[in-house]
């Protein structure tokens, strides 16, 4: 063992000076929480966007394509079911569903109450998984029977609540247009999403249905709803679609259908990375006071290694060790506080939020390896390069009075 591991070890873990031995155990403490903090931190922010981006991906898909026109309505215009491009588009290992559909405005009469909504119309090639994931009651549409699925719906929670329904109730829905046109419909199940411009909006039904309310010809359609297998390639599965695409039909990503939902995801990476340094900031301050302190207490014990030969060099390193054996100690606590932390809450849920304002009714989290590789390298190595100027105050002490101060 070389000199300054064992000068460093007996003054880190078998000093016997209260005091020091106080400030030691707060510097540890503080890189504890500060790590932990961090791990937590990192760990929302990236567990709260996906599960954002998942309940937006799992209502919309990850691509639209519609008809490329001036229609900026709710109500799509319509074009012909293109059997070719959905096999070309599916032949890609990027796409895993290509999903007609259509929508139309409507108002929903219930109970002497009335609400506006948009009718989104599927049909049986529809992708269930997360609509099921989400049924607060009842079941999806059953479109084994062609002419009950037509007067099947699938209504939001929030939308059930304000005009006080439930699974079985029978409604009224007014369709706008010449001449008016209204369809009863019976609540087949009741879904959650938790994301308002989704619950307040939309109701799910059969897309014949507004196929015949719009007279349009049969096998037209309002656009595709396109899956893909990794949400990072959107770029390239956006591409790959536009060199398929007919000409008159122009594709959209999720992104750019519900922009104010991702800019706002985006600004989250800001208040972390405030988070990050504020926490790192504490975390050096409670290294540099705590190593400040131990220093000014070994004042005598380092002019008597000088003038037994010992070099500024080497007493910097003695106290560089005992440095990197505190930080090493808080960053192992540090990760167990903040991973056991998140643990508990992603099995628990625990802690709750307010769905109205978080799109949840949870605190998610989600942990990612290069997360907490980078954020322990990062803290190690800025805590440790802050220890250089306070080591530094070694060379300036002198034996004799050092030994006097004593």
């Amino acid at each position: 063992m070389s000199f300054s591991y064992f000068v460093a070890n007996r003054i880190t873990f078998k000093s016997k000076r209260t005091f020091s031995k106080l400030i030691v155990r707060i510097a540890i403490i503080g890189i504890m929480l500060g790590l932990g903090v961090m791990i937590l931190s990192l760990a929302i922010v990236r567990g709260f966007k996906q599960e954002i981006r998942e309940k937006i991906r799992g209502f919309s898909g990850d691509l639209q394509v519609i008809k490329f026109d001036l229609n900026n309505s709710n109500e799509n215009s319509p074009f012909p079911a293109d059997p070719k491009f959905v096999k070309k588009a599916i032949a890609n290992n990027l796409i895993t569903k290509v999903m007609p559909f259509a929508t139309k405005p409507g108002i929903i009469k219930a109970n002497t109450e009335i609400e506006g909504v948009v009718l989104k119309g599927v049909d049986k090639a529809y992708d269930w998984t997360f609509f099921k994931k989400s049924m607060v009651a009842g079941n999806v549409l059953d479109f084994t029977d062609t002419v009950k699925s037509k007067k099947q719906l699938l209504i939001s929670q929030s939308i059930a609540d304000r005009l006080k329904l439930k699974v079985g109730d029978k409604i009224l829905m007014y369709f706008v247009q010449v001449p008016l046109r209204f369809r009863q419909f019976t609540i087949k199940g009741i879904f959650s999403f938790g994301i308002d411009e989704v619950d307040r909006t939309y109701v799910i039904g059969d897309i014949s249905l507004i196929n015949r309310l719009n007279d349009w010809e049969p096998g037209e359609i309002g656009g595709y709803e396109v899956k893909i297998a990794d949400f990072d390639r959107m770029d390239e599965a956006s591409a790959f679609l536009d060199t398929v695409l007919p000409i008159k039909l122009k594709s959209y990503t999720v992104m750019e259908n519900y922009s104010t939902i991702f800019a706002w995801l985006g600004l989250l990476d800001g208040n972390t990375n405030v988070v990050l340094v504020l926490m790192t900031i504490v975390a050096v301050i409670n290294m540099i006071s705590a190593l400040l302190i131990m220093i000014l207490e070994r004042t005598a014990m380092i002019g008597i290694l000088k003038a037994m030969g010992a070099t500024n060099g080497s007493i910097q390193a003695v106290f560089f060790n005992s440095a990197f054996y505190l930080i090493g100690l808080g960053m192992l606590l540090g990760n167990i506080f903040g991973i056991g932390i998140g643990l508990l809450q992603s099995h628990t849920h625990i802690l709750k939020l307010d769905q109205a304002s978080y799109y949840m009714n949870f605190v998610p989290i989600q942990f990612n390896w290069e997360d907490l590789i980078l954020v322990n390298i990062g803290t190690l190595g800025i805590c440790m390069a802050a220890m250089v100027v306070p080591s530094m105050l070694v060379a300036k002490i002198t034996p004799v009075k050092a030994i006097r101060f004593k």
